[in-house]
């Protein structure tokens, strides 16, 4: 019997890590690792990891929000998301932060839509996105810096959103696999969609 399509969370034994640089953020680090047949060395991101939502409104609609991203050179169409970076948060109540933070939303319902690794050959981030839904309007105390200064918020179609997406309009990774994995869970009458808390073996933080 055909075992079902899935990666395999595995690693292998680490003779030697180190830190090349500490950045801000994330930090570039050098392991050496033992694959059994050969030991090599491989220099990446160290990343705490991402969480997103695609955000749906009654009337089939997405919220996202525009801000310039400085490495990319480019005014990009996002998906409220933001970095795992508080100790102990789990990984819902950073992504209904990141909602309220970025675009003063909340929303009633909340599950997980679809988990990926944007980079795995360069950077060890982990990235679970979910659908909100039953959203509100909401009042925070957060004020909004650099970047997130200038954020626009736009409400579009989800199929809008996925026309977008496939004629190369959108170009952010977490809003195109967001918005395709909405609408992909949509057809399927949401059959698809996974409790909030669902485990995520993936994140060394999370997998219990």
């Amino acid at each position: 019997m055909t075992e079902p399509l899935a990666d395999r969370v595995e690693s292998r034994p680490v003779r030697s890590h180190e830190v090349l640089h500490d950045g801000l953020v994330w930090s570039l680090v050098r392991d050496e690792v033992d694959l059994g047949d050969s030991i090599v060395t491989r220099e990446y991101i160290e990343h705490p990891g991402a969480v997103g939502c695609v955000a749906l409104d009654d009337q089939a609609r997405v919220l996202l929000i525009q801000q310039y991203r400085h490495p990319g050179q480019i005014l990009d169409w996002e998906l409220p998301a933001g970095l795992l970076d508080v100790e102990g948060e789990a990984p819902w109540i950073a992504a209904q932060r990141e909602l309220a933070e970025e675009a003063d939303m909340a929303a009633g319902t909340w599950h997980v839509l679809a988990d990926w690794q944007n980079s795995p050959g360069g950077s060890s981030e982990n990235w679970r996105c979910f659908l909100a839904r039953d959203l509100s309007a909401v009042e925070t105390d957060y004020v909004r810096e650099g970047e997130e200064a200038e954020i626009v918020v736009r409400w579009v179609s989800l199929d809008e959103c996925v026309e977008a997406a496939l004629a190369g309009r959108l170009h952010n990774a977490c809003t195109v696999a967001g918005v395709l994995a909405a609408a992909a869970a949509r057809d399927r009458n949401w059959a698809t969609l996974r409790a909030h808390d669902t485990p995520w073996p993936e994140h060394p933080a999370y997998a219990r």
